[in-house]
């Protein structure tokens, strides 16, 4: 089943608010990068909402699709184009309410990295596990 609108935003917020919080626990607490930064808690933040808006548009565009489905290698591009805006929102623009210096270019690549690759995997497999019927009601979990 294509995902709706309101399903996608239900999909990003849960996988944000549990698979991207603990996966960005190490990079908070220090254990990954320089020092222990809520940086990477805002990032997330950003990211969901920022990310909300982006649906929007990907649930236009997949209309245009025969079978109105968003491949996993679409996902890997717009997974790609996100990070582009994340960093020029984070380390250019300063979207977030922390010094620009406080996140280190190279820990914010491997932080969304390794957070959008743990909720791919989790949106391509747990969430068909715990959620079975999630993808006949397009993506809504609720």
């Amino acid at each position: 089943m294509t995902p709706t609108l309101f399903g996608r935003w239900q999909t990003r917020l849960l996988l944000l608010a549990t698979v991207g919080v603990v996966v960005s626990l190490p990079f908070a607490i220090g254990l990954i990068g320089n020092t222990p930064s809520t940086a990477y808690f805002w990032v997330l933040a950003y990211v969901a909402i920022f990310g909300l808006g982006w649906d929007v548009l990907y649930n236009y565009l997949q209309k245009f699709r025969w079978d109105r489905d968003w491949p996993a290698a679409y996902q890997l591009l717009a997974g790609i184009w996100e990070f582009i805006f994340v960093f020029c929102g984070v380390k250019i623009f300063g979207f977030l309410p922390i010094p620009k210096e406080e996140l280190a270019p190279q820990f914010l690549l491997i932080h969304y990295s390794i957070v959008w690759l743990a909720i791919f995997i989790s949106s391509q497999s747990l969430m068909r596990i715990i959620f079975p019927r999630w993808r006949f009601r397009g993506g809504e979990w609720l």
